[in-house]
This record gives structure tokens, sequence and C-alpha cells, in this order.
């Protein structure tokens, strides 16, 4: 592990020197590459060097320790040997964290789809709640939400609806939401107080670079037709609405949510390239099954992974037995705990299997 710190560490000072050249600075693409390489390596070099300030520290005490004959001075260098042993552990730990490899989509943006399940009109509401708390959420996070298509029911429910989220760092986040999510309550038409279960699908995908998929646009078919819904004059008056229909894997998408035609058409040609992108991951995720126990965030998307019980006014993570009794403000978008937890069993899973290894 010692060595791979080291030439990190070497690593990240070519990277400062480089940074530094002007001809560097005449270049923005490999100055945004350098950047993002210098960001990646900071917290991993920060740690290394505190690392090694500790282990000094105890050297210094336990030869201090071996030649100072006066009380106060030797009670002094025990409490320092102490704390910078209690220092070099906590660290040591951090730095295996750090040292786990990174899923290349954390950094990207995503597309999140939610579909209503089993429960008819009160699924449609709950998959409306879910939309609003990853809505919630992101804004807290300050990213930015782009709404892309949306099929709405009764009572303010929705069928389905697809949205962008643009943030750095947004699929490390959202990508542990992918599942089938329950709700346990008395619906608002019911009238005998039983309690009803629903489920909604959410699907949490990376957003592909052209890089990563390249779409033949032979293999595409456009339709135009009349968005509807809310919105202002121009969007319901005119064709504005695209079909994309990707032939070769009958993937369809709809988008309707701007004015104009082509702005449509982009995105939801940025949602098709998400889809495959997102294929293609779970292909790899399948192949490689052992690797894909071992992470909380790439489960299969069949799988129950929390309940919403009203009731009694909690959330359970199924993957990760982790309740929380604060369902209000969850549903208002507060699921930093929630996603937090799965981060930390998600880590301390790979370590485990890494040690196993």
């Amino acid at each position: 592990m010692f060595d791979k710190l080291e030439s990190i560490e070497k690593r990240y000072e070519e990277v400062l020197t480089e940074l530094s050249a002007p001809e560097v600075s005449n270049d923005a693409s490999r100055f945004r590459k350098l950047m993002k390489e210098q960001s990646d390596l900071a917290p991993i070099v920060e740690a290394y060097r505190k690392y090694k300030k500790a282990k000094q520290t105890i050297e210094d005490s336990l030869e201090l320790l071996e030649i100072e004959n006066d009380e106060e001075m030797r009670e002094m260098a025990k409490e320092e040997l102490a704390e910078a042993k209690k220092d070099l552990e906590e660290i040591e730990e951090t730095l295996k964290i750090l040292l786990l490899p990174r899923d290349e989509n954390d950094d990207k943006n995503v597309v999140v789809e939610i579909r209503a399940g089993a429960g008819g009109d009160e699924a449609a509401l709950f998959a409306a709640e879910l939309y609003r708390m990853y809505c919630r959420y992101a804004e807290n996070n300050g990213w930015k939400t782009d709404l892309v298509s949306f099929n709405e029911m009764g009572l303010g429910g929705m069928k389905e609806v697809v949205f962008m989220v643009n943030g750095q760092g947004a699929y490390s986040k959202l990508k542990y939401e992918s599942g089938v999510h329950r709700v346990q309550r008395v619906p608002v038409t019911e009238s005998g107080g039983r309690i009803h279960t629903s489920t909604a699908t959410v699907a949490v995908m990376p957003e592909a670079e052209d890089v990563d998929v390249v779409i033949d646009m032979n293999d595409c078919k456009f339709d135009v037709f009349r968005a509807s819904g809310n919105g202002g004059q121009c969007v319901n008056t005119t064709d504005s609405a695209v079909r994309l229909t990707h032939i070769p894997t009958g993937i369809v998408i709809s988008c309707q949510d701007e004015k104009s035609q082509l702005k449509n058409k982009d995105k939801a040609l940025k949602v098709l390239k998400s889809r495959l992108y997102d294929l293609e991951l779970q292909k790899k995720q399948a192949a490689e099954a052992a690797e894909r126990k071992s992470q909380v965030g790439t489960g299969d998307r069949s799988e129950k992974i929390k309940t919403y019980n009203f009731p009694e006014n909690r959330v359970t993570d199924h993957r990760i037995k982790f309740t929380s009794y604060k369902l209000g403000q969850i549903l208002d978008g507060d699921i930093t705990e929630l996603i937090e937890n799965c981060i930390a069993a998600d880590q301390a899973a790979k370590l485990s299997a890494q040690a196993e290894a």
C-alpha cells in the first residue's frame, strides 16, 4: 500500500508542476484534465502526509522516552505517543477507503426514471412524491434538475417521469437509489382506513458521453407530436414534442418539456445514450457477479430496496438493514443520512472483499 502512496504523492507533485507551466494554461482541455487529476489525488496525498506526520511523532516520542529523565516531559511524550498512535490507526483506515477502486461514473450527471408500479393511483402519487424528494435533494446539493418527460395521472400522481440531475458527483450519491421503493399507508381514496402497499421503480443511470456510446442515426426514428399536460401556450399548441425510437433495441423515449423541437430531440438523444450505456454497465456487472455482491449500489433493478411506512413514520433500507424515523424530512429531500449509510456499507463490503482476495 505504501509503495502505491509514494507513487501517488510523486504524481501529485508532477501534476502541480505541469499546471504551473505556461503551455498548459493555454491548452484548456489539458488544463481541465490535470485539474481533475489533482482534485482526485489531493485527498489521498493529504491523508498520506498526515499519516507520515503521525508516524514521525511516534518515533520522536519513543526516542524522547528513552533519553528523558524529567517526569513531566515523559508524561507529555506519553500523551503525544498515545494520541499519535490513535491518529495513525484512523488515518490508515481512511487511506484504505481512499485507495479503493473508484467508479469511473461517479462524477457524472445522471438520468433518473421513476415509474409507478403496483397500486394504481396510489402508486402514481408515490412516484410523484419520490420525484419531488429527489428534486429537493438535488437543490440542497446545489445541483440542477432538468425535466425530460412525464405522464400525469389524476390527483397529482405520475405514471412515469424522466429527468436529469446535473451536478458534480451526482451519480456517486444517487446510484444507491436504483430499485423498487415500497410505500405503506392509508390512501386518501380509502374510506375504511386500511393500509395499502404500493410500489414505484427508480432507475438511476450515468449520463453517457459521446466517447461512451456512439449512436448510428440510421437506427433512430423520430416522430413529432403536440405536447400535453401543464405548459405554456407554445408548448401545447405546436408539434414540439419528440418521440425517439431506437430500432435495434426497441427503446422508446418521449420528450416534451421544451418549446423547441430541436431541444427536445437533443434531450431524447441524451437519455437514449444513457440507457444504452446503462445496458452495457448492467451486462458488465452481471459478468462480474462476485464483485457486484460486495457493492450496495449495483443490485438488480427488481430488488425491493426501501419501505416508506407512514403509520410508523419510518423509512427502512432493506439492503443495509438501516431504519430512520424521519419519514417527513426524508420525503422533503433530506436523504443524506440514508445515502451516507449506503456508501459506508458499500465501502465496508469492498474492504472485506479486498482482504479476502
